[in-house]
């Protein structure tokens, strides 16, 4: 199905997987319940995955009829150690999901038979290369949790309903290949619980279409990047927006990114997993990126893409080592403690290469407010770090409805100006959101690429411009915003006034030599 380019069909498999997604719930929220959903798409992935790799290898060497899900766990147990290297985990025949899967319904004990495979599973990795890839994916799947039931009996008979929903999926067979079927319905059901989630749903999740516009303005002129990095990087939606921008071999070295949100760094790595992406070619961490970073050994990134949380508390300076910090202490100054925003601007420009771009959705508020704010937006100005920034439509994101901004940053820029871009009217209207088109994501892109004049939508500023300004970044300073309205010729609406004056006066006379005739006659 995943590579089928029909439009209709994948809208009807989307549908049908929301639908069996939705259904499975019952009484939990779709919110709270998102974990068992995806949790449970996973485990089937890494099955019908790690049957198909093995099954591949033994049909190259003549067993035609070869079927991993069918052999022994003993004879299983002489490959377990060359497939956790090469595939970073390993599962048992009995413990595959199909199996499993066609024993439920008559498992009394099915919570137990899947606490313990996913422990297992998670424990197949440990003391490999892979172990930081899969320790604790599984925590927010509680087999036990009331949610599901209120009895054991109950949440067996919800956890058989997952395992059938899942299955039901339409998403090909593990021996059709069809990896990216998982990839795009996990991303399509994240979108769906996103959206229905409201403000907690947008603060895990960037849509597709600005995940899109970013990746694509953070790589114009390359078709390739050592590293992508994203230091809010939710459920890993924008890293990934960089494969398919870039192509598989596009990006050389991998996905970092760090999430303060256990529920969501586990849904990140799944991501990652389930669009295919080696335990070996991805490094998520947990932990808060603006005090505790964890890739100080893996910068510079040559594409930095993100979009933070708007307007958190940090520890700002609360914490008297920060100022010292070489993230933040060029400015001279850290970011206010009741808004974080420009404290990611600070640590992600001091990870990008000299050869790198940055490309991150911004909070209006950090482009024109005084204080530290505009200290930082100084000093990113003076040393011309900041090469564009565009102001997006209104309505864009879950959960909030505030028209944000994107800032892109470079170390190596080719001239001292700062384009401006008004991407205010570029988006159609669906349902209660806006989306950026393809149509508009190009012109967004064409014109950060041209750095050209265009009335009304892109500005040029010089450094003296923006100086001149007090270092205000808002783009209705740069850009003027074109008059719609109708035009008068004042001459010419005052000749008509001046004729329809003459032919009322006419009429009036009319008028009067009527009523003069008729007075006369009586």
């Amino acid at each position: 199905m995943a590579d089928n380019n029909n439009g209709q069909e994948r809208d009807e498999l989307h549908r049908a997987i929301w639908s069996i997604a939705d259904d499975l719930r019952g009484s939990v929220d779709g919110w709270d319940f998102k974990s068992y959903v995806l949790g449970t798409m996973f485990y089937r992935y890494i099955s019908e995955n790690l049957t198909n790799y093995i099954n591949d290898g033994e049909l190259k060497a003549g067993k035609t009829n070869f079927d991993y899900a069918v052999l022994s766990d003993d004879k299983a147990e002489e490959a377990r150690a060359g497939l956790i290297e090469e595939k970073g985990f390993f599962i048992l025949p009995s413990e595959l999901f199909c199996n499993v899967r066609n024993n439920a319904p008559k498992d009394e004990n099915l919570n137990e038979t899947l606490e313990r495979i996913f422990n297992h599973i998670e424990d197949s990795a440990k003391g490999s290369d892979a172990e930081s890839g899969f320790s604790g994916l599984f925590d927010d799947y509680d087999v036990n949790s009331n949610k599901l039931g209120a009895t054991v009996a109950k949440r067996n008979d919800k956890l058989v309903k997952l395992l059938n929903g899942v299955a039901e999926m339409k998403l090909g067979d593990y021996k059709d290949h069809h990896i990216d079927a998982f990839g795009d319905a996990y991303e399509y059901l994240m979108t769906m619980y996103a959206s229905n989630a409201g403000k907690s749903g947008g603060e895990f999740f960037t849509p597709a279409d600005v995940s899109e516009l970013l990746t694509r303005l953070g790589t114009v002129g390359k078709t390739e990047v050592n590293k992508v990095y994203d230091p809010a990087c939710g459920s890993g939606s924008l890293l990934l927006k960089a494969e398919k921008v870039l192509g598989r071999e596009g990006v050389r070295q991998g996905y970092f990114g760090q999430e303060i949100n256990i529920t969501t760094y586990n849904l990140c790595r799944i991501n990652m997993f389930l669009h295919d992406v080696g335990f070996d070619r991805f490094d998520i961490a947990c932990e808060d990126t603006l005090t505790h970073p964890q890739h100080w050994d893996d910068e510079p990134f040559e594409l930095i893409v993100s979009n933070p949380p708007y307007s958190i508390h940090w520890a700002g300076d609360d914490d008297a080592t920060l100022i010292n910090d070489p993230r933040y202490s060029p400015a001279g100054v850290l970011a206010p403690k009741s808004k974080a925003d420009l404290a990611f601007i600070m640590h992600s420009l001091a990870w990008l290469a000299p050869s790198g771009t940055a490309a991150i959705v911004c909070f209006p508020g950090i482009m024109y407010r005084g204080g530290a704010e505009q200290k930082i937006r100084k000093y990113l100005v003076d040393n011309n770090f900041i090469d564009c920034i565009i102001q997006l439509p209104a309505n864009l994101f879950f959960g909030t409805s505030i028209a944000t901004c994107i800032m892109v940053m470079k170390r190596g820029k080719a001239d001292n100006k700062t384009l401006f871009i008004d991407a205010s009217k570029e988006c159609v209207k669906v349902t209660n959101n806006n989306k950026l088109t393809a149509e508009n994501i190009k012109s967004v892109v064409d014109a950060y690429a041209s750095r050209a004049e265009v009335a009304h939508f892109a500005h040029l500023a010089s450094y003296d411009e923006i100086k001149k300004q007090d270092y205000n970044l808002s783009v209705s300073t740069y850009v003027e915003t074109e008059d719609t309205r109708e035009k008068v010729d004042i001459i010419k609406l005052n000749a008509e006034i001046e004729d329809i004056v003459a032919r009322e006066q006419v009429l009036r006379d009319e008028i009067n030599k009527i009523i003069a005739e008729i007075e006369v006659g009586k």
